[in-house]
């Protein structure tokens, strides 16, 4: 990677990281705000004004938006996490400034028409909905709301019908001039590009955006747990463990991924393994760690029988257990190198270099390499491992929330027992 970072007078971050063998670029602007930022009142305003971005500017209609970067074979999009907004494109080398200037027109000078407003409110509506339906997505915003219940961090991102439903025009204008100053946003670009170019673009184009910083800061997450249990008509139990996880900034960041490779995170995991190869109690299982600004969640998820789960539960949290005597250092080895390779092959990808420096820039200050991170990586060994196992087995409120066919799924007091008391 050969990353040229230029911090215009106005505050705006454009970061580069050419790929000069390729045809095609990848460029975005990351917005340092996301679902986590927001109140009960605007619950879901960044995912809805992330899709008004595309739905007209002074310049452009939302026909227009689109049409004009898919004439030239591009890919435009956008994406809300909890901790950040995401605007990008994927053009042809030649079409990088089309899609520069597309990009900070629908961010600048975006004007939420009414009707256009009210259309857009009908989608995101039917999005809740069509979550609403799909368990396996559902389950997961009960996991995030049990585990971190009454907080932002802990609310759904497209938020509710409600709030949704209720939200103003004039909140829109209200949240992105809150949010979207110079200094909190990233034009990050990757592959065919040329970094002065890019500098020059984004002066131009960018101009417009306000200049004082605004300093507004989430409220801190803190990890509580407990349990949520909702019986449906579903052909299957959906259930998904949380524990608390580490932040982006923790030492043991490495080591929770490690774990989560060996615990559940291929194939060849010991969850996958036990779970459905051994004993077949499930088609889908895996596990993920989410590690946020200043805490995380580490998280399993599970789909099955209703006549399985509690014998699921029950051996996955057995498996945890064993990992804090025993860990094997091929699977560490091999974890590893999963791990590793699954950094080195993302960075093939010019958006995935984009995401990468758009992480790692409000995070850290500057770009980690990827010898950093692989270094980090090997330096886990089984004694850390154990560690991590051991502080999952001693927590005192584990997170289960289950969704589906649970009717003969065991009390929360039952599963809590198994852990610290």
């Amino acid at each position: 990677m050969s990353i040229k970072i230029t911090k215009l007078e106005s505050g705006l971050t454009v970061a580069t990281d050419p790929m000069p063998h390729l045809e095609t670029a990848a460029v975005g602007v990351w917005a340092s705000v996301g679902a986590r930022f927001e109140t009960e009142e605007n619950l879901g305003i960044s995912h809805f004004l992330e899709h008004m971005a595309f739905k007209g500017t002074e310049r452009r209609t939302s026909r227009q938006i689109v049409e004009g970067i898919e004439s030239v074979g591009g890919y435009l999009n956008a994406y809300t996490s909890r901790e950040q907004t995401a605007y990008y494109a994927r053009v042809l080398k030649d079409d990088v400034p089309l899609a520069i200037d597309t990009l900070s027109d629908i961010l600048t000078h975006s004007t939420f028409e009414p009707e256009e407003t009210e259309r857009e409110r009908s989608v995101i509506l039917q999005e809740i909905g069509q979550c609403a339906d799909n368990p396996e997505d559902l389950i997961f915003d009960h996991l995030q709301e049990t585990a971190y219940p009454n907080q932002p961090i802990g609310r759904p991102i497209l938020g509710t019908i409600e709030s949704v439903g209720a939200m103003k025009r004039d909140q829109l204008f209200a949240h992105m001039a809150e949010h979207y100053d110079a200094s909190s946003l990233f034009l990050v670009a990757s592959g065919a590009v040329n970094h002065e170019a890019i500098v020059d673009a984004a002066q131009s184009g960018f101009s417009d955006l306000p200049t004082t910083k605004n300093n507004v800061s989430p409220i801190p997450a803190q990890y509580e747990g407990g349990s949520q249990y909702h019986e449906r008509s579903f052909e299957q139990a959906h259930v998904t463990l949380g524990f608390p996880g580490v932040s982006v900034l923790h030492d043991d960041l490495f080591v929770a991924q490690v774990f989560s490779e060996i615990f559940g995170g291929s194939m060849s995991s010991r969850l996958f393994q036990e779970v459905r190869e051994k004993r077949g109690l499930c088609y889908s299982i895996y596990s993920f760690n989410a590690a946020y600004a200043d805490d995380g969640l580490f998280g399993i998820y599970a789909g099955t029988s209703e006549s399985s789960l509690n014998e699921l539960i029950r051996v996955t949290i057995g498996e945890i257990e064993k990992l804090t005597t025993d860990v094997r250092d091929d699977e560490i080895a091999r974890a590893v190198a999963q791990a590793k390779a699954g950094i080195l092959m993302g960075l093939e990808s010019p958006h995935a270099r984009c995401e990468w420096i758009a992480k790692h820039l409000p995070r850290y200050g500057r770009v980690l390499t990827p010898d950093e991170l692989v270094t980090q990586i090997e330096s886990v060994d089984a004694g850390r491992i154990k560690r991590f196992a051991e502080r999952i087995m001693e927590t005192k409120k584990p997170t289960i929330a289950a969704l589906g066919a649970i009717s003969d799924l065991e009390s929360y007091d039952h599963f809590a027992a198994q852990f610290a008391s």
